[in-house]
């Protein structure tokens, strides 16, 4: 299965900036082709490539004032097996972070979950958070957190994200953040999952129902939406002038006509309760 992934950044940058990027897909990553390219008039930026623990490839730059144009475009082929998880890391997933306090959201985990575990905790988090909230873009904030969330109901992707991984870890089970490429989703964007670790592996869930987690592809991974962002800067303002994100799955000529999407991009085709990996 191929996947042709593309982001489109705009930016008005008002002086001397440090911008930090994660738009590529991840290190491990089948990458078949890829071109990232920073523009300013003339002028080409080189960005220094740095990557993470998890393998998300960060790409930082110092630009200058003007119009910054960032384009993105990759083609990618299949999986490819994920690394062993360390015990530091199941550790540091166990942890509350910023946006996914699992030590505030202790009580109700227990009680809502108690005798759970394994594939039944997976599955009975992730119906829960599908069923308790409402996808509601424009609504939520940079800032709200998992409890935020559920006090409200309401959320966007990386909220859905939030709460799933504050209630599993609060049930002692590792769960982490993981910012995608994804294609069939609507509407199009950077797409946020959680993923819970069990039995030695991770299994990506998608509370929001809106992608088909076979076809996505990794951008980064973190403890929640503050390791994960798309752009992160410092020393000035910067606005966000144009984005635009894609993502297909290039349907493959020796199958039957429509096969390829019907199976791995169209969202309703996802089985929500199979568990699923993601390189």
């Amino acid at each position: 299965m191929q996947r042709l992934v593309t982001a489109e950044l705009d930016l008005e940058l008002g002086a001397s900036i440090d911008l930090i990027f994660q738009i590529t897909a991840a290190q491990h990553v089948p990458v078949v082709s890829e071109e990232l390219t920073f523009t300013q008039g003339e002028r080409v930026y080189t960005p220094t490539e740095i990557v993470d623990q998890s393998g998300s490839r960060l790409h930082r730059l110092q630009g200058e004032a003007g119009l910054l144009h960032v384009r993105y475009e990759a083609t990618v082929e299949g999986q490819t097996s994920l690394s062993r998880t360390s015990d530091l890391e199941a550790i540091t997933y166990l942890r509350p972070s910023r946006y996914s306090q699992s030590d505030e959201v202790f009580p109700q985990a227990r009680r809502q979950f108690k005798g759970l575990h394994g594939y039944e905790l997976i599955a009975a988090v992730s119906d829960f958070v599908a069923s308790s909230t409402t996808y509601t873009p424009g609504l939520s904030h940079g800032t709200d957190s998992a409890v935020t969330t559920l006090m409200t109901g309401q959320g966007v992707c990386r909220d859905y994200a939030h709460v799933v991984i504050a209630l599993l870890r609060a049930m002692d089970m590792p769960a982490r953040y993981a910012a995608c490429f994804a294609p069939g989703l609507r509407p199009m964007d950077f797409h946020a999952v959680a993923e819970a670790y069990f039995d030695g592996s991770w299994y990506v869930i998608d509370a929001t129902r809106l992608s088909n987690r076979r076809s996505l592809v990794r951008i980064a991974t973190g403890r929640d939406a503050a390791d994960c962002a798309f752009l992160s800067y410092h020393g000035g303002y910067v606005g966000l002038q144009r984005m635009h994100v894609d993502a297909a799955v290039i349907p493959d000529s020796t199958a039957d006509e429509g096969f390829e999407t019907s199976l791995f991009d169209d969202p309703a085709a996802d089985d929500s309760f199979e568990l699923v990996q993601i390189a």
